[in-house]
């Protein structure tokens, strides 16, 4: 397993939970609340989709600040 795909996997769980939160708030607290039962299940579908992508493009810029975090330092510096 590719360390971008371990990355993107533990990336997607948090990316995944905050727009499921958003979602629910936007549903919950607006008049949408009353189909609530048809749109929380279609919400949860979506921000799963959404998210695979999300985490697969930040994977990378996470590992490069892991990287830049763990070099070692110049000689002279």
């Amino acid at each position: 397993m590719s360390v971008r795909l371990q990355i993107s996997a533990m990336l997607y769980l948090m990316i995944q939970a905050v727009l499921f939160g958003a979602g629910i708030i936007a549903i919950l607290s607006t008049p949408l609340a009353q189909q609530a039962f048809t749109l929380i299940p279609q919400m949860t579908i979506a921000t799963a989709l959404v998210s695979v992508p999300l985490a697969w493009m930040l994977a990378p810029r996470v590992r490069a600040i892991g990287r830049r975090r763990n070099r070692p330092l110049a000689a002279g510096a």
